[in-house]
Parts: C-alpha cells; structure tokens; sequence
C-alpha cells in the first residue's frame, strides 16, 4: 500500500485524501494528545488509514453531510461527537432526509446513495456540542467556534498549541460557497466568512481542496474570492433575466452552481434552494421583482 500524503503541525497531522480532497473524497485530520487522539470528520480516504485513525477516542465532526462520515462505522468504540444543530443527521437516516430537504422523487435514492457511496451508518449514540465546547486531549487542546451557514451546526475546530483551525466546507474552492440544503443559510455562511477572517490561528486546514495552508495572506486572499463568488453568482442571474422574465424552474434549468454536463440527484434540488436564497435577496435589494410566477430585472430609474 502507498503512504497516504501528509503533513504534521505539532499534534496534527492531516492525511490528503485523492486530488487533495476533492469531493467526494476529503482530507484526515488526526490531533495526538498525551491522553487521547481525535479524528475531525472521517471522509472517503479514513477507510485507507488502518492504524492511522484506528484507535480514535474521539470522533468529531465539523459539520454533518453524507462525505464527512464515511468511517464511522470503523470507530465503533470512539466518542462520536456533532454539531448540536447537525445532530440529528448524524443519529439516523430521517435525520439526515430532513438536514438535505430534498424532494420525495429522490429520498429512496438518496439513501442508497449515501450508503453505497459514503458507507453511511448512522450513530445514534452520537453526542452534541455546543458552540464554544472543549475537548481536552492532554496537552492538547481543541475548540469549537460555531460558523454555520453551509449547514446549521458548521463549525471550525480550533486545536492549540500552534493556532490550528480546522475549517471543513469553508474550503475555499473555487465553487465557492455551498448553502444548498434546508439546513443551510446564505446570509449565515456570509457572516461566518466575516467572523473567520478575525478568527486568531496560523494554519487553516480545508476538508477539500486546498488542505494546508500557513501564509495568513495567501489565506485572507483565497477567502474574499471564495465569499465574492457569492455575489458573482447574483450578477449572473441577473444578467440571465436580462433577456427577459423567467420562472424558477427555467432558472433551476440554465444552472448557476453546477455544469449543464454534470448529473447527480441533488442538482435541480440545491440549484432551487439556491435560487430562491439570491432571490429573496435581490428582491429585498428592489433589483428583482416577483410577478406570479416569473421573476423579472427591474431597470433602473
């Protein structure tokens, strides 16, 4: 077997899942305590770590979706632990239905993909967390800092020594910002940008693709280019109502997040739950108007 790619920071080492943690994969964090060792989330790549997380007294989950918990089931005698927001999601499947929202067409097969896919299991003995909780590793410390908006719950793990964030899908992509599922919030997800950009650490760990980063600067810059794409996609629907008004569903279809050419049963579901987020906004801006069905630009004065 290959050595997974990795890198140390003191008590963490993270373990860079395929294409640096891109979806669906992600990337492993491990935190080493002289009294115990803690694994964030456990995406795709944890099923190849053995020993590596094997052994894990703790479990804790930044946030809750089908790619942060693949190896659970690996874990059986660690403490699993959860955004209390999130918690539901992680103790059982009707949890997990009601924290995407999706439509009924898809929840059967849904489920089957998160299991076939993600190997989801549910641990209903999973405890909560609240913001600012700590777990006390030995000689190690780690925080939470709740920054909600990609789900309810989403929080970033704060390990000290050395000012280690764990920042999961705050992961600056360049998708940008994810808030497609009933338990997520726009506005939310950009205040939480706003108060991580204060957040005193030194290195800022993504769960997917950019993985490690130490330069304050080059993260600060990543970060207002990741939170712009928010607005990038406002521009551009508008500029697609420019050509005249259009109904939600005509808007699902020229398709703001995802490519025309990439197929997945979520897509038209989150397309629409984003949608309707810039559309509150920008009609609450006067820049959009709601005529029964359709929604139409207003032009300026």
């Amino acid at each position: 077997m290959v050595d997974p790619v990795s890198r140390s920071f003191g008590p963490v080492t993270v373990y860079f899942g395929e294409k640096n943690g891109k979806y669906p994969d992600g990337n492993q964090v491990v935190v080493e305590g002289t009294a115990g060792r803690a694994v964030f989330d456990t995406p795709l790549c944890a099923i190849d770590l053995g020993g590596r997380i094997a052994g894990a007294d703790l479990a804790i989950l930044g946030h809750a979706h089908e790619d942060h918990m693949c190896a659970l089931h690996l874990l059986p005698e660690a403490q699993v632990y959860a955004p209390e927001a999130d918690l539901e999601a992680v103790r059982s499947w009707e949890g997990l239905r009601a924290h995407y929202g999706y439509s009924p067409e898809i929840e059967d097969k849904m489920l089957d993909y998160v299991r076939e896919q993600f190997h989801f299991q549910p641990r209903p003995d999973a405890r909560g967390y609240p913001d600012g909780f700590q777990w006390d590793l030995g000689g190690v410390t780690v925080r939470a800092v709740h920054m909600p908006g990609h789900t309810a719950g989403h929080s970033v793990l704060l390990v000290e020594p050395g000012a280690i964030a764990f920042i999961g899908d705050i992961d600056l992509s360049g998708f940008g910002p994810y808030y497609g599922d009933a338990c997520s919030d726009m506005l939310d997800f950009l205040d939480s940008m706003e108060r991580l950009e204060r957040l005193e650490a030194r290195v800022w760990i993504t769960s997917h693709h950019k993985g490690a980063i130490t330069e304050r600067e080059r993260f600060l810059a990543l970060l207002r280019k990741f939170r712009h794409r928010v607005r990038e996609r406002e521009e551009d629907i508008c500029r697609t109502l420019e050509r005249g008004p259009m109904t939600l569903e005509q808007l699902v279809a020229h398709r703001f997040l995802y490519p025309k050419n990439f197929d997945a049963l979520f897509v038209d579901d989150v397309e629409r739950k984003t949608l309707r987020e810039h559309l509150a906004q920008l009609i609450g801006e006067g820049r959009v108007a709601e005529e029964g069905s359709r929604y139409r630009l207003v032009k300026p004065a």
